[in-house]
């Protein structure tokens, strides 16, 4: 790993010259997201944004509750060092990666966050743990970028970026990235796929809702997320791409990657994590309970170790979780 400038450094100068709308951690950039192409692709086609300036650069912040919010500081600023710029672009992504510490051969997974532009701003909708361990983990984060493209023009897109890390002295050490792959949109969708992409009270990130519109997530967990919709507004983080193939730390395979579950980060705005939204969640646990899924995952193990329907452990401190057999 290389030694440089510090983060906080290297993410104030790129802010310099930045305009200033801002767009803070926690928050839906540009309202709802339109359907990205996927994440592996090194040329996305995303759609204009009718703003004429970049947003601010925001770093991210941990809201009261976190679990180890180093780990997710260190993913995350990997994702803006290579995703934003004021000069240099694409061309000067492994710099900019090396001056903030980061192992330069990391830019080689982050083709997305590197378009032909100007300049750059990446910010994120949310950012929540695959998995955390004592020497390891997943962060998971909901990226959006604006660009400004060599015709002027600003570009919005965005995708979730499963980011591997490692415990190392002085700082957690990032391994792998592993962008979200949603596939192409499908050529018919269900019924309960259609609505939930048009429900104003369900709101996907960028690789959640391209995963429903690629026909990959299951009724089961759609019928569900339209339910509870009728109670709450949800903020859906993560849906099947992005997220780790196996539970973290175990060979057992996770319901995400086959379209079998879903994460909720935020209940009605009120983001899961932040103990001041304790009783809200426990509420919104037992309603989810109630809607079909074998399992839910949250803050808090509602039945105790001999039951399993509900768990908690320290991944699911920020999010909750709903995982289906079918």
């Amino acid at each position: 790993m290389t030694s440089g400038l510090p983060r906080r450094a290297v993410l104030g100068g790129l802010a310099l010259g930045l305009a200033s709308t801002s767009v803070g951690c926690g928050t839906r950039p540009g309202g709802a997201p339109p359907t990205p192409a996927g994440a592996g692709s090194p040329t996305p086609t995303p759609s204009p944004t009718p703003t004429a300036q970049l947003p601010q650069l925001t770093a991210w912040a941990a809201r009261p509750g976190e679990v180890n919010p180093a780990v997710k500081a260190r993913a995350t600023g990997l994702l803006q060092a290579v995703g934003s710029w004021t000069s240099g672009g694409a061309a000067a992504a492994r710099d900019r990666a090396s001056a903030s510490g980061y192992d330069p051969e990391l830019v080689d997974s982050l083709a997305f966050l590197t378009p032909t532009a100007d300049a750059a701003v990446t910010n994120f909708v949310d950012v929540q743990y695959g998995g955390i361990l004592d020497d390891s983990a997943s962060v998971m984060a909901m990226a959006v970028q604006w660009y400004r493209a060599t015709d002027g023009q600003i570009q919005r897109h965005g995708s979730t970026f499963d980011v591997r890390l490692e415990q190392a002295d002085p700082h957690w050490k990032v391994t792998a990235i592993h962008p979200a792959d949603p596939g192409v949109s499908a050529a018919s969708l269900s019924t309960l796929a259609q609505a939930a992409l048009s429900d104003s009270r369900i709101h996907f990130t960028d690789s959640a809702r391209a995963d429903v519109t690629a026909a990959q997530i299951h009724d089961s967990v759609l019928q569900a997320l339209d339910t509870l919709s009728k109670q709450h507004v949800l903020d859906v983080s993560v849906l099947r791409s992005g997220h780790p193939l196996l539970v973290f730390g175990t060979d057992r395979q996770s319901d995400h990657p086959h379209g079998r579950a879903a994460d909720v980060w935020a209940i009605d705005g009120k983001a899961v994590v932040d103990p001041a939204n304790l009783d809200l969640v426990e509420a919104f646990m037992r309603e989810a309970a109630a809607v079909g899924p074998w399992q839910v995952g949250g803050p808090v193990d509602l039945d105790g170790p001999d039951k399993h329907m509900f768990f908690s452990d320290n991944t699911h401190h920020d999010h909750v979780h709903l995982g289906f057999h079918t």
